[in-house]
């Protein structure tokens, strides 16, 4: 009782009546704290204190074995109560294991405040809708919302059941079913047809799917609000279904092209009226179904040319200034209380096209406050296009609200790969500059999640803290905090890592071994003698860590992790032996090359997330006819393999099922091609495998992890 009366005090001191929805946040936090350990704490007493002066903050003590917590807000309190358990050093609440576990008796801490530098705490990419979780159900969702109000995060994107409200919008226009369900794509494919970029591929969509992703995305926006957390909803982009010629004959319509022309999908014209009446037309209904929102993304060019005149021409400005206007008042005129977010992404990704005056004259006729630019890729600028930070060459996105974000991973790659040290504090670089300008928000947006585990834990802390983040003493903590204790051989673990993976970042790692046999010369993993023999250090610990899940886990993935690389290492000496004609030392390379990658389905079969099958399943389970389970099982299998095609082997995850029945049956095929002389048609064999291959589900290996693990270690 204390801890209601405390919580509704905190919410009347702001002076707020509602209490429907003070009861709501009450039950939502209540709700996070007992799935995070267990049961409802009556240990921990909370309340919500909002502050204009310290603005977004948590404030802790823990004495008489009780902790007291207040903060700004639900996502605040959920956070500090996580930062004093990890503080204690209580556990870890992660995708692949939760070993939180509250004495009855909390330890004692003096009183403990932290204040973030931002208002607001940003999360997702609008393609992790595709590579991770298109066919989530309620119960994976809201583990999700619970990790994120545990990480701190207020701000995430919320884009399910878009299909579904622009489908009423057309049909209420004249098109018919199915001309809108035949313009979309499957549902792993969906984030690139909003954003523009493809069509047609493992679609149509049905009624049966557009009233389960209402009915999620119901009960997603019910609970981040009730937290407090601020979603980004969708809006319309311009993308339409050519048949709206057949209504409007006169419509001009700009054929889009992606992927280096291999992909296409149809623009409304900026220019046209009909898009600002969409725009509209889509947020009302929106709001209608889902209540009001403040938050809408609309994305228009995401990686393909702009239908605007050549730079420095004064028709391009004036184009992308109306656009810009266009859109907003499109927007504005559903409700004048919404922004207009925009992803960053392409400013650093096609600088070529993105100069300042384009930009600037894009977002010229827009209220300062009724836009939010998300700047993706601060990593990017600093290791891949080695440029100046967006920040600075956009001038403080000249007066506009942003996004400081990163995007440690492209594509859902399960590879380690990451600058540590810049995410722990290369956000001190946007907080110092001189163009800082309206920097309101912290962020990170994977492209693929339930990877690197250790980067979004670090991310998580680094968006709350505005001072340098001593690297070193936190991975001991987060050590500590997920295996319960460090052993002198994780040390020599985190030195490798920090020389290898963990020290550099690479755009798309994937193993040689990933691509099409005969295709790539060499994979784009940074490994090292230090890779190896850190990952061999981790496995060393298992003297005094197989009792935790969480090292068990990892010593599964680690394993893999290493026998990837040695893998990677035979394929050239196999290639060496060939070259001079030794096709018996080859045979033996290649024998050693297959018992490395079932030595590597074997080991993620350990995993619980690290598996082909758990993903097929979420597809057929999202479906309710035998034909809907076939459609979205292959669509599944085809955005992990082919993608498209052509995106042939972008996906490239480490997964047990994918390793074993996809990669190693290719270097086989392969193989033999060269014993037999007869060219392999992998075209034909990969569509048969993502089309007509049943549920590859992962058998468990025979051998304990830590067995297999020193096993494999020894033999290569």
């Amino acid at each position: 009782m204390m801890k209601n009366m405390l919580f509704i005090l905190g919410f009347l001191f702001l002076g707020l009546q509602d209490m429907s929805a003070l009861a709501s946040s009450r039950k939502a936090v209540e709700g996070v704290m007992e799935r995070t350990i267990g049961h409802l704490p009556t240990n921990v007493k909370w309340s919500i204190h909002p502050d204009r002066a310290r603005g977004t903050y948590f404030q802790y003590e823990a004495k008489g074995g009780k902790l007291f917590l207040k903060a700004s807000d639900p996502v605040a309190v959920c956070h500090g109560f996580y930062d004093y358990i990890k503080k204690q050093h209580l556990g870890l609440y992660t995708w692949n294991d939760n070993n939180i576990r509250l004495p009855e008796h909390l330890p004692s801490v003096t009183e403990t405040e932290t204040v973030s530098p931002f208002k607001n705490h940003y999360y997702f990419n609008v393609v992790t809708f595709g590579y991770s979780m298109p066919y989530w159900d309620w119960n994976r969702w809201q583990k999700e919302i619970d990790w994120m109000a545990l990480h701190g995060i207020n701000m995430p994107l919320a884009l399910n059941a878009y299909e579904a409200i622009i489908a009423r919008v057309w049909k209420k226009m004249g098109l018919t079913d199915d001309e809108i369900n035949g313009y979309f794509v499957g549902p792993a494919h969906l984030p690139w047809m909003r954003m523009g970029n493809i069509s047609g591929i493992d679609g149509p969509l049905n009624a049966d799917w557009h009233a389960s992703q209402i009915a999620l995305e119901h009960r997603i926006l019910q609970r981040m609000r009730s937290l407090g957390m601020k979603p980004i909803c969708p809006g319309f982009a311009g993308f339409i279904p050519k048949a709206f010629q057949r209504i409007y004959p006169n419509l001009h319509i700009i054929t889009t092209h992606w992927g280096e022309g291999h992909f296409n999908n149809w623009m409304i014209s900026p220019q046209e009226p009909l898009f600002k009446e969409i725009e509209k037309a889509f947020i009302e209904e929106w709001e209608k179904e889902f209540g009001p929102n403040e938050y809408y993304l609309v994305d228009s060019f995401n990686e393909m040319d702009i239908p605007f005149p050549e730079k420095g021409k004064k028709e391009r400005y004036e184009m992308a200034a109306d656009y810009g206007k266009k859109v907003y008042e499109g927007i504005h005129a559903a409700n004048p209380k919404a922004v207009w977010v925009m992803q960053g992404w392409m400013f650093g990704y096609q600088r070529n096209i993105w100069d300042q005056p384009t930009l600037e004259a894009l977002i010229s006729e827009v209220p300062n406050d009724k836009m939010l630019l998300l700047d993706l890729a601060a990593d990017y600028n600093k290791f891949i296009w080695k440029t100046d930070f967006d920040w600075d060459f956009y001038k403080g996105f000249f007066g506009k609200q942003w996004v400081y974000s990163v995007i440690p991973n492209m594509g859902g790659k399960t590879g380690m790969t990451g600058v540590l040290e810049f995410y722990a504090n290369g956000h001190l670089n946007a907080l110092q500059s001189a163009h800082k300008g309206e920097l309101v928000a912290f962020g990170f947006a994977p492209e693929g999640i339930e990877n690197n585990e250790v980067i979004y834990e670090l991310l998580s802390d680094a968006g709350w803290s505005s001072h340098h983040l001593d690297l070193r003493q936190w991975l001991r903590d987060y050590s500590i905090c997920r295996y319960g204790a460090y052993p002198s051989s994780l040390d020599r673990f985190w030195d490798g890592m920090l020389k290898s993976v963990y020290g550099s970042f690479t755009d798309h790692p994937r193993f040689r071994w990933q691509f099409r046999p005969g295709r790539q010369r060499k994979g784009s993993f940074m490994f090292n003698d230090a890779y190896f023999e850190g990952l061999k250090a981790f496995a060393e610990a298992a003297d005094s860590l197989s009792h935790s899940r969480f090292y068990r886990n990892d010593l599964a993935e680690i394993t893999a992790q290493y026998l990837g690389g040695k893998a990677e290492l035979l394929t050239y000496q196999i290639d060496s032996a060939f070259v001079h004609g030794d096709t018996l030392q080859a045979a033996l390379l290649e024998k050693q090359f297959e018992t490395a990658l079932t030595g590597m389905d074997a080991a993620l079969s350990h995993h619980p997330n690290l598996r082909l099958d758990r993903w097929v399943d979420f597809a057929g389970k999202a479906a309710k006819t035998p034909a809907q389970r076939r459609q979205y099982e292959t669509n599944a299998r085809r955005l992990v393999t082919i993608w498209g095609p052509p995106v042939d082997d972008y996906f490239a995850r480490i997964w047990n099922g994918l390793v074993g029945r996809y990669y190693l049956k290719r270097w086989e095929l392969y193989f033999n091609s060269r014993i037999t002389g007869k060219a392999v048609d992998w075209q034909t064999w990969e569509r048969n495998w993502v089309e007509k291959d049943k549920d590859p589900h992962y058998a468990p290996a025979r051998t304990d992890i830590v067995t297999l693990a020193r096993e494999m270690m020894k033999t290569y």
